[in-house]
């Protein structure tokens, strides 16, 4: 199980901040996601996994923002969205709200929080106190 990327979009689906951890896949495939979501939404076939042209899309939405990982091999979804909601978790414990303000200011943090809990595109320390150490 490997992600390729991590994206922090805006409700209109503009990159706030992403992460490429493998480089094996383009970034511009995000620019599909918020029309591939009102699609489903209206169709009434929404889930948080979406894929479209082997590429698979697994998100969250917290407030303001989506939480989107990518990448084009086998995923374990279940292990990616317990990364995605521990992320937004971890988010909230250093600046309360995960929305796009927050994400705008704290920019910095959230790329070393990227970095310090992945590697390689796959899942490492997610625990709040380990990570402030």
């Amino acid at each position: 199980m490997s992600i390729s990327a991590v994206f922090i979009l805006d409700f209109k689906g503009k990159p706030i901040i992403s992460r490429d951890y493998r480089g094996d896949i383009d970034m511009d495939v995000i620019e599909q996601f918020v029309s591939l979501v009102e699609a489903r939404e209206e169709d009434g076939t929404q889930s948080p996994v979406i894929t479209h042209e082997g590429v698979t899309y697994v998100f969250i939405k917290r407030l303001n923002v989506y939480v989107v990982a990518i990448s084009r091999r086998n995923m374990n979804i279940a292990l990616v969205l317990s990364y995605l909601y521990k992320a937004v978790e971890v988010f909230g414990e250093y600046f309360e709200e995960v929305e796009e303000e927050s994400v705008r200011d704290n920019f910095v943090c959230l790329y070393e929080l990227f970095d310090e809990m992945m590697d390689f595109g796959h899942p490492q320390t997610t625990e709040c106190k380990i990570l402030q150490e």
